[in-house]
């Protein structure tokens, strides 16, 4: 199985949407932009967020059994995704590549 490298690229905040709808939270996201995560395989690397993993884990398990090619040439690295975590008021871009 594969190694996969799963990078903080963006960071988006929806103050307005926050303020309208969001109950007040203590704890919102700890990721910094830059951050990197390597997974062995399959498993969740630690540190990383439980909702977001939802986002990308299908993604990640695809490109860790040798799947490339997502959508039919949608990133210019077949052997890469961006996915964004299902956060809509703080929502963060990841790039997950294959480790070569």
């Amino acid at each position: 199985m594969k190694k996969i490298k799963i990078t903080v690229m963006r960071k988006a905040r929806y103050d307005d949407l926050i303020k309208k709808y969001e109950n007040p939270i203590e704890h919102a996201c700890d990721l910094q932009e830059g951050q990197v995560f390597i997974c062995e395989g399959w498993q969740k690397p630690e540190g990383f967020c439980d909702s977001a993993w939802d986002s990308v884990s299908p993604f990640v398990m695809t490109l860790a059994h040798g799947g490339e090619n997502f959508y039919d040439g949608w990133m210019k690295n077949p052997k890469s995704a961006m996915i964004s975590c299902n956060d809509g008021f703080r929502p963060v871009s990841f790039l997950i590549e294959v480790c070569e």
